[in-house]
Protein backbone atom coordinates (compact mmCIF):
# COMPACT_ATOMS: atom_id res chain seq x y z
CA UNK A 1 0.00 0.00 0.00
CA UNK A 2 2.75 2.59 0.75
CA UNK A 3 4.15 1.57 -2.57
CA UNK A 4 1.16 2.30 -4.53
CA UNK A 5 1.01 5.91 -2.96
CA UNK A 6 4.25 6.59 -3.64
CA UNK A 7 3.88 5.59 -7.10
CA UNK A 8 0.85 7.41 -7.83
CA UNK A 9 2.88 10.85 -6.24
CA UNK A 10 5.78 10.35 -8.27
CA UNK A 11 3.30 10.27 -11.24
CA UNK A 12 1.90 13.34 -9.57
CA UNK A 13 5.45 14.79 -9.52
CA UNK A 14 6.83 13.86 -12.82
CA UNK A 15 3.64 15.24 -15.06
CA UNK A 16 3.48 18.78 -12.56
CA UNK A 17 7.09 19.21 -13.12
CA UNK A 18 6.76 18.40 -16.87
CA UNK A 19 4.01 21.01 -17.53
CA UNK A 20 6.23 23.31 -15.38
CA UNK A 21 3.51 23.56 -12.17
CA UNK A 22 6.67 22.31 -10.21
CA UNK A 23 10.14 23.39 -10.43
CA UNK A 24 12.78 21.11 -12.73
CA UNK A 25 15.86 19.59 -11.18
CA UNK A 26 19.08 20.99 -12.66
CA UNK A 27 21.32 19.44 -15.27
CA UNK A 28 19.49 16.33 -15.59
CA UNK A 29 19.22 15.89 -11.58
CA UNK A 30 15.48 16.28 -13.04
CA UNK A 31 14.51 12.49 -12.00
CA UNK A 32 16.09 12.74 -8.73
CA UNK A 33 13.84 15.65 -7.83
CA UNK A 34 10.95 13.75 -9.09
CA UNK A 35 11.82 10.97 -6.78
CA UNK A 36 12.35 13.59 -3.69
CA UNK A 37 9.04 15.60 -4.44
CA UNK A 38 7.10 12.22 -4.39
CA UNK A 39 8.77 10.93 -0.78
CA UNK A 40 7.84 14.30 0.77
CA UNK A 41 4.76 14.19 -1.19
CA UNK A 42 3.38 10.60 -0.02
CA UNK A 43 5.30 10.50 3.73
CA UNK A 44 2.48 12.36 5.41
CA UNK A 45 -0.23 11.18 2.73
CA UNK A 46 1.03 7.43 4.10
CA UNK A 47 0.82 8.59 7.47
CA UNK A 48 -2.55 9.85 7.62
CA UNK A 49 -4.12 7.14 5.26
CA UNK A 50 -2.58 3.94 6.32
CA UNK A 51 -3.14 4.65 10.37
CA UNK A 52 -5.87 1.79 10.41
CA UNK A 53 -3.77 -0.90 9.14
CA UNK A 54 -0.68 0.40 11.18
CA UNK A 55 -2.57 0.86 14.46
CA UNK A 56 -4.35 -2.92 13.13
CA UNK A 57 -0.65 -4.53 13.33
CA UNK A 58 0.28 -3.13 16.41
CA UNK A 59 -2.48 -5.01 18.12
CA UNK A 60 -1.63 -8.08 16.16
CA UNK A 61 1.97 -7.38 17.39
CA UNK A 62 0.97 -6.50 20.83
CA UNK A 63 -1.06 -9.87 21.54
CA UNK A 64 1.73 -11.84 19.87
CA UNK A 65 3.85 -10.65 22.60
CA UNK A 66 1.96 -10.75 25.42
CA UNK A 67 1.11 -14.41 24.34
CA UNK A 68 5.03 -15.50 24.51
CA UNK A 69 5.57 -13.62 28.03
CA UNK A 70 2.33 -15.73 28.92
CA UNK A 71 4.28 -18.96 27.72
CA UNK A 72 7.30 -17.91 29.24
CA UNK A 73 5.98 -17.42 32.60
CA UNK A 74 4.48 -20.46 32.37
CA UNK A 75 7.62 -22.36 31.47
CA UNK A 76 9.56 -20.44 33.90
CA UNK A 77 7.34 -21.52 36.90
CA UNK A 78 6.71 -24.98 35.56
CA UNK A 79 10.60 -25.65 36.00
CA UNK A 80 10.78 -23.83 39.43
CA UNK A 81 8.24 -26.28 40.83
CA UNK A 82 10.28 -29.21 40.07
CA UNK A 83 11.58 -30.78 43.05
CA UNK A 84 14.37 -33.58 43.54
Amino acid sequence: MRLSIFVGCFVVAAVAVQFGLLPSGTNGSNLVWVILLALVLSAPLSYVLLRKQRDEMSEQIVSTVDRAKGRLEANRTREDHVTL
